[in-house]
């Protein structure tokens, strides 16, 4: 008899954003006509630029004629796609060969996938709260997960504990779900902690494109000794709004050795085994967001997430409510008012003012009292729930 993965019964009852939409289906099924203001889940609102439609049109006629057709693409990415990147980076000041550049369907998927290279004995250090998926995956896999707290009082920034042992690390700067961002100085401390103890940093960028203080670091390979311990994986998602045509990248240096093994060379093995790469339309759509022009019009999306940020922010400065994020990110994560745990104030915005949120206890048990703000809603919308937010929490 086949013996499933018990692992499996060690996961939580229901994942937070199926949660989630099982209450706001119910509040929409008993409340006949309501309209929610969707601040929960970090779907983006704005179409595909100009730039990448035009490249995807560009890439399906090509498939329509002989002397353009593309088959299967090489499994780690296109050369052009992965040129791209590295050009990205080079740009930034951050030197990266091509050849470190891997082309992916996208963060989460890539997430998932890389624990290939670490052996089931090996410890996975969260930073809470965090994203779910860091912890669902680990605990599938039959792996020890090892909780780091934060909170208000170092910002939702921790430093490496020395009590504190795993050799696999999470780190997510920009963060989600605090928006919390890794000065130079921090991520050194983790990088040095990394080299010194053997650990390997997956270096979590999917929202490096927000970031707006130039003395933050966009890409953990920035900082010194990062190349020895640290991989960087990334996502077109919120940078370019590719949530519904899913693409990323991500990079393993060469240098990344542990125990006479080459990650990199490991990474190659794996995705030409277990991948036929992403199709040669979306590599081009990718490629066109590293143009000059996808980039300007890249950036003037983000602009209008950036200025949803700022109604909420203005919003949570009118009430006096303590929050971090909503500037360098797309998130805004904000402390629970009136003693409310974090699902008491996700029903309470529901309830009375049709909002979605998300609950911070979902992120992990540090993130009990606060609670979580999407920017990347549409601009009406979010303006209209930040109005009501001061209306509700000013009474």
């Amino acid at each position: 008899m086949l013996k499933p993965n018990h692992n499996y019964s060690n996961l939580k009852d229901s994942y937070l954003f199926y949660r989630i939409a099982q209450k706001t289906r119910a509040y929409v099924e008993s409340h006949d006509g309501a309209y929610l203001y969707r601040l929960g889940i970090g779907d983006v609102s704005l179409p595909l630029c100009d730039e990448v439609i035009k490249a995807l049109h560009e890439a399906v006629d090509d498939q329509a004629k002989k002397e353009t057709f593309h088959g299967y693409m090489p499994e780690c990415g296109a050369h052009f796609f992965r040129t791209a990147v590295a050009d990205y980076y080079r740009h930034r000041g951050v030197k990266i060969d091509t050849e470190e550049v891997f082309v992916s369907s996208g963060a989460s998927d890539e997430l998932g996938d890389i624990l290939d290279l670490f052996d089931k004995s090996d410890d996975a250090l969260v930073l809470e709260p965090a994203y779910p998926a860091y912890v669902d995956a680990n605990v599938m896999a039959g792996r020890k997960i090892v909780h780091l707290a934060s909170g208000k009082e170092n910002g939702f920034l921790p430093l490496p504990d020395e009590s504190v042992k795993a050799q696999i690390l999470y780190i997510c700067s920009p963060n989600n779900p605090t928006g919390a961002v890794f000065t130079k100085e921090k991520l050194k401390k983790w990088v040095d902690y990394a080299n010194a103890t053997g650990a390997v940093i997956l270096f979590d960028a999917a929202y490096e494109a927000f970031i707006e203080d130039g003395s933050l670091p966009h890409s953990i390979f920035e900082i010194e000794g990062a190349r020895t311990c640290a991989i960087e994986i990334c996502s077109l998602s919120k940078t370019a709004g590719f949530t519904g045509t899913r693409c990323g990248y991500t990079v393993i240096p060469k240098e990344l050795e542990r125990e006479g093994m080459n990650l990199n060379a490991m990474w190659v093995r794996n995705r030409t085994t277990k991948t036929n790469g992403v199709s040669y339309i979306l590599q081009k759509g990718a490629a066109a967001v590293f143009t000059e022009e996808g980039q300007k019009q890249i950036k003037a999306n983000i602009a209008v997430y950036k200025r949803n940020a700022k109604y909420l922010t203005d919003a949570l400065d009118k009430l006096g409510i303590w929050y971090c994020g909503g500037k360098n990110a797309p998130y805004i994560w904000m402390k629970c008012p009136r003693g409310m745990s974090s699902w008491e104030f996700f029903d309470f915005l529901l309830e009375k003012a049709q909002i979605v949120g998300t609950p911070g206890e979902g992120f992990g048990s540090c993130g009990e009292g606060y609670f979580r703000f999407s920017t990347f809603g549409s601009p009406e919308d979010t303006k209209i729930a930040a109005d009501k937010l001061v209306e509700l929490l000013s009474e």
